[in-house]
């Protein structure tokens, strides 16, 4: 494992150095292993490892290639993980996550929205009301805070928050069968963000923001 972890961070180095690109391809493995002094066996541990997490895009009959390193597809590693971990400790401390990003997101999100996105989400904001069962509130909530990500103008901001969104799905659509005013409260909390939101107030933007992640951590606190 020692040898092909300084593999990977051989090739790790070509890529943050310069030398290799996005979509460059890699030189052969005779070639690549000699110049950096590895075998070729490690070399190409290295690069199963690297294609794993979509550092490195291996195509059969035509070479490797380094890919175009976008938040989306880097970040897509990390879904999985976060798959592989939904018990509630696990979503305790991706609920911590959230709360720390989430508000940092809506308060950059306060400094750039437009008109048309604080319209959209009001749109959200009516639909959330509006909704006929938990799970679609949920699904208006998921949306919710996908368009605040997104208007803060942080690809990797909402890629990342995006992935973070997923294992918290059960535990929003528990807490709003369960805890009584939960669905109220939701939406109550939206309207506020996005009230802060059209008058590009970035502190209470903030502040909404992570009253709204911190109540749903409290609640799942309060039961583990």
């Amino acid at each position: 494992m020692a040898v092909t972890d300084d593999a990977i961070l051989r090739v790790k180095e070509m890529i943050v150095s310069g030398e290799l690109k996005p979509g460059d391809r890699l030189p052969r493995e005779a070639d690549l292993a000699g110049r950096l002094g590895l075998s070729r066996n490690s070399l190409r541990e290295a690069v199963k490892a690297l294609s794993l997490v979509r550092v490195l895009d291996v195509r059969q009959g035509d070479g490797t290639y380094v890919s175009s390193l976008r938040a989306d597809d880097l970040l897509g590693a990390l879904s999985f993980v976060l798959d592989l971990h939904r018990g509630e400790d696990s979503v305790l401390e991706v609920l911590q996550v959230r709360r720390i990003l989430e508000p940092a997101a809506a308060a950059m999100a306060a400094q750039r929205v437009g008109p048309e996105e604080v319209a959209a989400l009001r749109a959200l904001c009516d639909a959330a009301e509006a909704a006929r069962s938990v799970e679609e509130l949920v699904e208006h909530d998921l949306a919710f805070h996908r368009a605040i990500a997104r208007a803060s103008g942080n690809a990797y901001l909402a890629r990342l928050l995006d992935t973070l969104a997923g294992p918290t799905v059960r535990v929003r659509i528990w807490r709003g069968i369960t805890q009584g005013g939960a669905v109220e409260r939701t939406v109550a909390e939206h309207r506020a963000i996005v009230d802060a939101l059209a008058a590009r107030q970035t502190e209470l933007a903030r502040s909404w923001s992570t009253v709204h992640v911190a109540g749903v951590e409290q609640w799942l606190s309060d039961l583990t």
